[in-house]
């Protein structure tokens, strides 16, 4: 049993998911990174016969994946939120139902950031791959939505004399990087694309934020209902601190990627210490100090 913190209400997160799905879901975030995953599957020079598609809200990507010409049977892993592929696995991303070795590809949009236990559930991936297999996710990552953080902070401190945690925290580039190597995966890398998309005021960001299922899902959100006098003052500091010229305001989006390959052989393999050719002094035209001996004053 895993020992990670709980973070997030996983049984909220999905409710909230099915609401958006009902509302009317706003699906600019996820099109853009279906859009990105498509010129990332371009670069890869391979076929996939098995693929899992983990937690992604719509289709969105799935149909990137059918229209690649590069990817055979395509499951959709999820907990029920969207089903409109061939075959569907009811499945939690903290717990997958894959055999060892039995995936060729494994791909995740905007879903891996409410995951309680991401190292677990990468280290799952990780076994689920065949050798040579890939891993390529992308996830709401570094500080997204930092204006509405700043905003809520702000209004909460002055009207009600306290802060209580609005929007969730999520991982870094670095800290990403770093699980993917503790995960086991081979070739890790991981890049981060910043959107800054413009509203009308703070209600339409939460308005959309809402058809997202991408409100507040924390564990330790403030249960009683927000006070009026403090929303109307987080949409006035909203405004003064990050609108711009024309009265629109600001809010930024950060979508971290993360890919890498379970282990095989063939892949590059770094250099053996002591087996390099020439020696990096004699490349940067330096001298070279040996162990004790001192630098000349």
């Amino acid at each position: 049993m895993s020992s990670s913190p709980v973070i997030f209400d996983r049984q909220l997160l999905r409710a909230r998911l099915r609401r958006a799905a009902a509302l009317g879901p706003s699906t600019f975030l996820l099109d853009r990174v279906a859009d990105d995953f498509a010129e990332r599957l371009a670069t890869v020079l391979r076929r996939f016969e098995r693929a899992v598609d983990l937690g992604t809200p719509t289709d969105a990507v799935r149909r990137v994946l059918a229209g690649s010409g590069k990817v055979g049977t395509i499951i959709a892993a999820s907990t029920g939120r969207d089903g409109t592929t061939t075959l569907a696995v009811a499945a939690e991303e903290e717990a997958l139902p894959f055999k060892d070795a039995s995936l060729d590809v494994v791909v995740s949009a905007l879903a891996l950031q409410f995951v309680n236990d991401l190292p677990g559930t990468l280290i799952q991936i990780r076994r689920a791959l065949k050798p040579d297999g890939l891993l390529l996710a992308a996830l709401l990552g570094g500080d997204p939505l930092t204006e509405l953080r700043k905003a809520f902070a702000a209004a909460e401190a002055e009207i009600e004399n306290g802060i209580s945690p609005r929007v969730a925290p999520f991982a870094d580039l670095r800290e990403l990087g770093a699980l993917l190597q503790r995960a086991g995966f081979a070739l890790p890398v991981t890049d981060v694309d910043r959107l800054t998309v413009r509203y009308a005021s703070p209600f339409r960001l939460m308005q959309d934020l809402r058809r997202m299922g991408a409100t507040n899902p924390l564990i330790d959100r403030q249960r009683r209902p927000l006070k009026r006098a403090t929303l109307k003052r987080m949409a006035e500091i909203y405004g003064e601190r990050f609108a711009d010229a024309d009265s629109r305001i600001r809010a930024t989006f950060e979508i971290v990627w993360l890919s890498g390959w379970a282990p095989h052989e063939s892949q590059q393999q770094p250099l053996k210490p002591g087996s390099a050719q020439r020696r990096l002094a004699d490349a940067l035209g330096t001298h070279e100090i040996s162990t004790g001996e001192k630098t000349k004053g």
